[in-house]
């Protein structure tokens, strides 16, 4: 059995190292492709396969069909809409992600975010504390556990709405569990976003959410671009002086905000959410694990196919 780590933005070495332990310790071969610049090198390198690690690399139906041998890809994060799973199942191979692994590293980018925004972008001018204001947290999931623990450290009032998770399982974490998108949106000076990327949710935020939001709000996103309306963003941006937006996922108009609203807007040159080594190491190891139990016996755990 061959086991590709297919990343154009490459592991961590001690990551790569602990994945190798772990692949050839089942007596597996692992193959390696890093930085690579063309998409054929992709569809030469996974031609004998039959298991894939990436990160936020594209595997569509055209990987799929070069990929014969191929058994399952595991994508080393919680985000998995590079991968085209219906092209996935219809080439029967299983796709799993690593949820959890990423988890802390992407509540403390976004508590560093919610930090450099209230300090205006430590630009030398007055700002404010989080002590004592209100985050809602918008999907409590992995990432949303995790900001609810770091912020309750800040001394902020955390809330949460999530439309697939009990509000009982909510409020056992010391957490104000909300019946409805709005009310977060309403009440809450703070809104860190950690929806996925779905049909449902695309574009979901919008002017009409966004104009809920108390005086001075913030909406902080290490999620996924696409869940904001951008035209909308603009028009919150233009309607409301007190309005500030930070994210580690750039825009597409991107350049426009930075033109327009530089002291109330910031994106990271790349997304950051899961670029910490020990970010690195967990969700890769946690990747191969899964990939030598599957293999060996048939574990779908974290599938996310169907």
């Amino acid at each position: 059995m061959k086991v590709l780590i297919a990343t154009d933005k490459p592991f961590a070495k001690v990551a790569v190292d602990g994945i190798r332990q772990v692949v050839e310790g089942a007596g597996y071969e692992l193959a390696l492709l890093e930085k690579y610049t063309e998409k054929k090198q992709l569809l030469d390198a996974v031609a004998d396969a039959n298991a894939i690690i990436i990160r936020s690399d594209i595997i569509d139906q055209e990987v799929f069909a070069a990929a014969k041998k191929l058994k399952i890809v595991v994508r080393a994060g919680a985000g998995y809409d590079n991968v085209d799973l219906a092209a996935a199942t219809a080439a029967g191979v299983c796709v799993m992600n690593t949820p959890g692994q990423n988890a802390n590293a992407v509540a403390e980018l976004a508590l560093g975010l919610m930090v450099y925004a209230v300090r205006n972008f430590y630009n030398g001018t007055s700002g404010t504390e989080l002590l004592g204001k209100k985050i809602g947290i918008h999907a409590y999931g992995n990432v949303g556990r995790n900001v609810a623990r770091v912020a309750k450290g800040f001394g902020m009032n955390v809330s949460a709405y999530d439309a697939f998770c009990r509000a009982d399982v909510i409020e056992a974490d010391g957490v104000k569990a909300l019946c409805c998108v709005e009310d977060l949106y309403g009440t809450c000076e703070v809104i860190s976003l950690h929806i996925p990327a779905t049909a449902e949710t695309k574009g979901s935020i919008n002017f009409e959410l966004l104009s809920k939001m108390p005086k001075g709000a913030l909406l902080v996103n290490t999620a996924r671009k696409e869940v904001i309306n951008e035209a909308d963003l603009v028009k919150v941006f233009e309607a409301r002086p007190d309005f500030k937006y930070v994210t580690d996922i750039a825009p597409s108009n991107d350049a426009e905000l930075k033109a327009k609203f530089p002291d109330r807007y910031f994106a990271t040159p790349k997304k950051m959410g899961a670029q910490t080594s020990e970010a690195n190491i967990n969700a890769g190891i946690a990747a191969a694990k899964q990939i030598v139990d599957f293999l060996q016996t048939g574990n779908e755990k974290f599938r996310v196919n169907k």
